[in-house]
């Protein structure tokens, strides 16, 4: 019975082979993980290095038939052109569109997070109707309210502006939706708290709501930051002054029925989106976070 009892106990599998074959799945799942984002990473990074590839090549190795991976001879004069060239003021247009982009989004999440905070929290018997109103705007065209917004502009006198290129474009009916049901979310007691020590509807939101909830604040600026440097048809029309071109307008210059300057446009692109990646690198913790979250932690 002894020798039986024993012949079974060899027999059977032990609790490690388990674990053994679970590590290697693991492991080989890594595996495939790695390899897989490492493709992904690749593709993602060969319209990057064609863009700096051509920005410092010539018309003629761009345009060639003989491709190479490397420029014969790497062009750094072409920096110095894009910043000298008399005909486009490139470097104003990378300061008017830092300026535009912060400014626009500053005044986009004041204004969206102070509607959707209202909609959210503010007891009001028509809150439902004025709600389904701002989604209604979305439904609205961009082309409809095109012409108008520009005769508003024009008369004014805010073409050639800041305020032009800034104010039409404040109120986001999407980004207040995303607000209104952030907030919605957003756990009432701490601001019941709040309404005890005596602060009000603006106080509670400035200093307890704002406070717990810069992720999403980031996150959303990281989004409209981006949406801000990448306009390009509101600017083409308020700017019409080369001094008030935006980074985009700047860009579509370079590109005109008789001529098409590719080493400037590459390099004019590559220099452009430096601030995007620069905003992205700094906000992309806050980002994730922020995309995450449906509300806080603890």
């Amino acid at each position: 019975m002894t020798t039986t009892m024993d012949k079974m106990r060899k027999s059977a599998p032990t609790s490690d082979t388990p674990s053994r074959v679970r590590r290697g799945g693991g492991v080989m799942s890594s595996t495939g993980l790695y390899v897989a984002t490492g493709v992904a990473a690749f593709l993602f990074l060969i319209p990057f290095y064609i863009l700096v590839r051509n920005a410092l090549s010539t018309d003629a190795e761009i345009t060639g038939e003989n491709w190479k991976i490397f420029p014969t001879d790497i062009q750094w004069g072409n920096i110095g052109e894009l910043f000298t060239d008399e005909t486009v003021p490139f470097a104003q247009s990378l300061w008017n569109s830092a300026v535009v982009a912060t400014l626009h989004t500053v005044g986009v999440l004041l204004v969206c997070s102070l509607v959707g905070y209202g909609l959210a929290r503010i007891p009001y018997k028509h809150a439902n109707k004025v709600f389904y109103a701002v989604l209604g705007t979305l439904m609205v065209p961009t082309a409809v309210t095109f012409v108008p917004s520009f005769v508003l502009v024009s008369s004014l006198g805010w073409v050639d502006t800041y305020r032009g290129l800034i104010i039409p474009g404040l109120f986001s009916g999407f980004t207040c939706f995303l607000f209104r049901q952030y907030f919605l979310g957003f756990p009432k007691e701490l601001e019941e708290a709040a309404r005890m020590d005596g602060l009000g509807y603006w106080g509670a939101y400035w200093r307890v709501v704002v406070p717990n909830s810069l992720n999403f604040f980031a996150a959303m600026a990281t989004i409209t930051f981006i949406n801000g440097w990448n306009a390009f048809l509101w600017p083409l029309v308020i700017g019409q002054d080369p001094s008030s071109w935006t980074v985009q307008v700047a860009l579509s210059s370079y590109m005109t029925n008789q001529t098409v300057v590719f080493h400037l446009i590459f390099m004019a692109t590559a220099v452009s989106i430096l601030p995007l990646v620069f905003v992205f690198l700094f906000l992309q913790r806050w980002l994730v976070q922020g995309i995450a979250q449906t509300g806080i932690k603890g």
